[in-house]
């Protein structure tokens, strides 16, 4: 039996108020364009920057696998790198020609508003993981084969990837590698 994987219509509410509050906070801030195939975060880099995507889709890679697919407005990126503070654990490559607000990674501790806008996006990210591998957990049980396996993972990438979360930061748009 092939179960989807998905947010439920609260969360998508949720998302897309959250969504408004992001164009408010973020609209005055610098947006940078990265051609497609072009790296916008690397890992073991840290830039202090975080990113939101104004438009476009990027795909997110960790360790050369890729982990998520993001075409979201409004998704964040590089916001474990800034509230950790250490380098970026993924790299982020621009799938097609793609554009993000820039802020620096500071405005986490200046905006309280962009700090629970990412709050709240990484809690949306544990539910959808915890979501995720609850699924995984009862196919594997009860003994699907390794196609349904495969089929459940990349729903969960996908969902994963499409959550939204702060991405627009003041600074200079060169230091995004």
């Amino acid at each position: 039996m092939l179960v989807s994987v998905r947010t439920n219509r609260a969360s998508e509410n949720a998302m897309e108020s959250d969504s408004a509050v992001f164009e408010q906070l973020f609209a005055s801030l610098p947006v940078v364009t990265r051609l497609a195939g072009e790296t916008v975060l690397s890992a073991g880099l840290k830039t202090d920057l975080l990113l939101i995507l104004k438009k476009g889709a990027v795909v997110v890679l960790k360790d050369s696998i890729e982990i998520a697919r993001v075409e979201q407005p409004g998704a964040v990126l590089g916001e474990l790198s800034a509230l950790l503070d250490q380098p970026h654990t993924a790299e982020v490559r621009a799938l097609e020609d793609s554009q993000f607000y820039v802020a620096d990674a500071g405005l986490l501790e200046k905006d309280p508003r962009a700090l629970l806008y990412v709050a709240k996006t990484l809690a949306q990210r544990l539910v959808d993981a915890d979501t995720g591998l609850i699924e995984l957990k009862k196919q594997l049980q009860t003994g699907q084969s390794s196609s349904v396996l495969g089929k459940t993972l990349e729903r969960i990438q996908q969902m994963l990837g499409v959550g939204g979360a702060l991405q627009g930061y003041p600074i200079d748009g060169s230091r995004i590698l």
